[in-house]
């Protein structure tokens, strides 16, 4: 009788521990946008220069590692603020720019709202439905590396329709990158909150970067 007691209070603690990990990934992600938002509008207040576009691929796609190094030390939460923290004083002269557009803070103020709209609906369907979105894992990373390629072409052709194409493709993928990796926390793909932070974040951050463009553009900017 006894291993059939041990058999019946697993599905109990596994839901337990999704539980625990859902719940301290939002707090960190919410304490990491709060990071974020700080450290731009620091950035903005200071008048900040844009950061080299080789600088901030190098923090945004390095630091990430870094921090999956040390995920299980005392160094992962530190180095998730720091991270976050860095990529908010890049986006503060980003943002910045697009403030001095006719219609900046309308064109920001929108592409925010979109923004959260779009993360909080999709992370509540993927949770609501725990359906399983591991099948994206490779449409996803192939279509992340192609995006990556073509941004960094146009940053040399300097071309407006493909870089509103991008953007178009890039909002796509992250919305498809909130489905995977809240499917990951609920179906067990990954048990390290820090990490899932991290992963969030970063999908968040492209999101609202390209939604800027998308939403500039369609507004005549």
């Amino acid at each position: 009788m006894q291993p059939q007691n041990i058999s019946a209070t697993r599905p109990v603690v596994g839901a337990l521990a999704t539980n625990k990990l859902i719940r301290n990934t939002y707090m960190l992600l919410s304490m990491t946008l709060a990071t974020s938002a700080i450290t731009a509008g620091i950035a903005m207040v200071t008048g900040a220069r844009p950061v080299h576009w080789i600088i901030m691929l190098a923090v945004f796609i390095g630091m990430p590692f870094l921090i999956n190094a040390v995920r299980n030390s005392v160094w992962s939460l530190p180095l998730t603020f720091a991270f976050t923290g860095i990529m908010g004083y890049i986006l503060g002269p980003i943002i910045g720019l697009y403030l001095q557009l006719p219609n900046g803070p309308q064109i920001v103020a929108t592409a925010f709202g979109l923004t959260a709209a779009m993360f909080v609906g999709l992370s509540a369907y993927a949770l609501v439905t725990r359906k399983d979105f591991s099948f994206m894992g490779g449409f996803l990373m192939v279509g992340l590396i192609v995006v990556l390629v073509a941004i960094v072409a146009n940053i040399f052709l300097q071309i407006p329709a493909l870089s509103l194409t991008i953007s178009a493709a890039a909002v796509i993928l992250m919305s498809g990158m909130i489905l995977f990796d809240t499917s990951r926390m609920v179906h067990g793909g990954e048990d390290n909150y820090v990490m899932m932070t991290v992963s969030l974040f970063a999908n968040i951050y492209v999101l609202f970067t390209h939604m800027l463009n998308l939403v500039a553009g369609l507004s005549g900017d």
